[in-house]
């Protein structure tokens, strides 16, 4: 047996290997009791070992705590509420395994025995050879960011990456040569800590991972060996491959709400140790939680206990696993206190705001819950930025050729400024995109006008009703020429808007080569083709590629550092360095029926001048164009979307010059022109 048990110490929380054992401690203010069981394989029907500690020796505080000899690194455990069979994960864990017999349960406050139940497994984090490995600290300004799903980029057939390599960490690596070629400098990973892959209607799996287990766990199926302490090494090891290309490792995290749902979901973990803690309860019905993320439950976020162990997460994750950043799913649900009425100065939001280990971090909120609480724009803090759903919102109308949206895009197009414009540094403040995991794929807002979520099994009740798409003339795939020729202009109008705005550019998992999920603008469930990255489409839409790596291209050489030049945007627009046109100079058509708008910025330096048509109208226009300084520094045509490759888009030095005082700008489509007033 080695070694008798000591008493342990309270601090750190979780496993913690060190003199000749492991330490463990875990937080729990109700239990009378616990037991700490100790496995030798996760598929073991009864621990090998069952530890329980004493309330004299083993707890200070609220902290249950032991330190076991002989106990280290792949140790399978978990704790167990005394005398019942509810088997716990540790909340702080940092890898968890799935036993074969794992089926997430039916019934009232299910819970798992010892058979099926996850656990956890000690792990050594000092052991990992980093050489020299930090986070590279990339600016906003000059962010270009690719959200992507780990397993979904790999897992399709026709991939290219070895089988027992596709759909994991491992295969991401693989295609670090296409992320590179792209240009992008961030990827947005979708849920990549531990989740429920059954928390789905039956017969279906939850694909996307928005159903979290552990908050410092990697999901070790993103793993090529399947194993907790596997995935471990194989998430840094891709971590540290993406950051040697110059690409940045931005993570999705879930801490609005956990795998364990509603009163009658599954125990996994923070239920049985402190359910009135971890969860915000229905201030009228205490047996209920209170949700404000359509999942069951809403995390007690602001709760000190909880509160830390948020922290500790995203430092776990920037000082231990390296990454670049987070964006916060639901973020506005954090902002709840423990009767979930939003709070004017939420402490969790202010600690990341201002915890020195997250001070070069990239924090992204999601400015929203599922109850309604938006606070787009009034986000509280400094340094988070958000995602601009008005921005999406607005470009896909007025692509779509909406009346009434002309009028939108002075604020769309220069960082927001009304939703932003109280912010130090407005113009990086709004992550800019017209398509993200949620909702249509850039295809399918082209050739669908209602959502087809059938397969989901939810009779089509899922998923936004109001998605701002259009089919073109046909609904789904199409044989029409023109049909396609405009289904790709439009693709290539919204990516040309996106890529071209003030603010941070973010794009989708294969948006650049028209991926389509046939009309499923929910696909949560859908582990299959319907969501997987289809890699023949880099050379059927290769066109679309090459338009996006250029526009990408162009986007950081503008570099809007430069354009800016460090100066507030609101003051930015007041020193006439934005003009606004329509078909003639100065004259913009600001009316209900407008569908055209030109605009012309002046980088503050007066180094150069970009100048941007967009036109969503039916018609061929010509439009009238501003003087640049002399004859000799001509305006050059940078994009034109309704031109055929490779016309459509050129880098800024090889750019054709444009003779005349006029340009045509064909019907749906996006200019971009530009002039260099130094000769350089």
């Amino acid at each position: 047996m080695g070694r008798s048990l000591a008493a342990g110490r309270a601090y750190p929380l979780g496993a913690s290997c060190v003199g000749g054992g492991t330490n463990f401690s875990v937080w729990s203010r109700t239990l009378a009791q616990l037991d700490l069981l100790l496995f030798d394989d996760v598929d073991d029907a009864a621990p090998s070992r069952v530890i329980t500690l004493d309330r004299q020796t083993n707890r200070t505080a609220y902290y249950w705590h032991a330190f076991v000899p002989d106990v280290a690194s792949g140790q399978v455990y978990a704790w167990r509420v005394h005398d019942t069979s509810t088997v716990l994960l540790d909340p702080y864990g940092v890898a968890v395994a799935v036993p074969t017999a794992y089926e997430r349960m039916a019934g009232t406050g299910a819970q798992l025995d010892s058979s099926t139940a996850m656990k956890s497994v000690v792990a050594d984090l000092d052991g990992y050879d980093w050489e020299g490995d930090r986070p590279l600290g990339r600016p906003f300004a000059r962010t270009v960011i690719y959200e992507l799903h780990v397993r979904g980029f790999t897992a399709h057939p026709n991939s290219g990456v070895a089988q027992e390599l596709a759909g994991t960490f491992a295969g991401l690596v693989e295609k670090i040569p296409y992320l590179r070629s792209l240009g992008i400098t961030a990827v947005e990973l979708m849920p990549v800590l531990a989740f429920d892959p059954q928390d789905a209607p039956r017969g279906l799996v939850n694909y996307w991972g928005y159903s979290p287990v552990s908050f410092f766990a990697p999901h070790a199926a993103y793993a090529s060996s399947g194993d907790a302490l596997g995935a471990l090494d194989e998430f840094r090891d891709m971590v540290k491959k993406l950051h040697r290309a110059g690409i940045e490792v931005i993570i999705d995290v879930v801490f609005n709400h956990t795998a364990e749902g509603g009163a009658d979901g599954p125990t996994f973990c923070w239920r049985g140790l402190d359910n009135e803690t971890y969860y915000i309860r229905d201030p009228n019905r205490r047996a209920t939680y209170l949700d404000v993320t359509g999942c069951g439950n809403t995390v007690n976020a602001n709760n000190s206990v909880v509160r830390r162990m948020i922290i500790d997460a995203v430092r776990h994750w920037v000082d231990r696993m390296h990454v670049d950043g987070f964006r916060f799913d639901l973020a506005s649900a954090l902002t709840r206190d423990e009767r979930g009425v939003p709070m004017a100065d939420p402490p969790i939001i202010w600690e990341i705001e201002s915890d020195p280990v997250l001070a070069g971090t990239k924090v992204i909120a999601e400015a929203w819950d599922v109850a309604g609480l938006y606070q787009l724009g009034s986000f509280v803090g400094d340094r988070w930025r958000e995602w601009n759903g008005k921005f999406r919102d607005d470009i896909r109308r007025f692509v779509r050729g909406d009346g009434g949206t002309v009028a939108l895009l002075p604020n769309r197009l220069l960082g927001s400024p009304d939703l932003f414009g109280h912010r130090p540094a407005e113009v990086e403040h709004s992550i800019n995109f017209v398509t993200c995991h949620d909702g249509f794929t850039l295809n399918d807002l082209v050739s669908y006008a209602r959502k087809h979520n059938e397969a989901n099994l939810a009779q089509n009740r899922d998923g936004a009703d109001d998605n701002h798409s259009t089919n073109c003339g046909a609904e789904g795939p199409s044989d029409d020429p023109s049909i396609e020729h405009l289904r790709t202009r439009l693709v290539k109008n919204m990516l040309g808007i996106t890529l071209i705005a003030m603010g941070v550019p973010m794009i989708v998992m294969g948006d650049e080569v028209r991926r389509t999920q046939l009309g499923n603008n929910n696909p949560y469930c859908q582990d299959n083709e319907t969501s997987w990255f289809d890699w023949s489409l880099t050379d059927r839409y290769a066109d679309i590629r090459r338009f996006t790596e250029k526009l990408i291209d162009v986007r950081l050489e503008l570099d809007m550092t430069q354009v800016m030049h460090g100066l507030p945007l609101r003051e930015f627009l007041t020193r006439s360095l934005v003009q606004f046109h329509g078909r003639r100079l100065y004259q913009p058509d600001w009316s209900e029926n407008s569908r055209m708008l030109a605009l012309t910025v002046r980088s503050v330096i007066g180094t150069r001048m970009v100048h941007a048509i967009l036109n969503s109208s039916d018609v061929t226009v010509d439009f009238e164009l501003p003087p640049v300084v002399t004859p000799e520094l001509p305006w050059r045509r940078v994009v034109d979307t309704a031109l055929d490759p490779p016309d459509d888009v050129a880098d800024l030095v090889s750019a054709q010059p444009i003779s005349g005082t006029t340009y045509l700008v064909g019907a749906r489509s996006v200019v971009l022109l530009c002039a260099d007033l130094h000769g350089g």
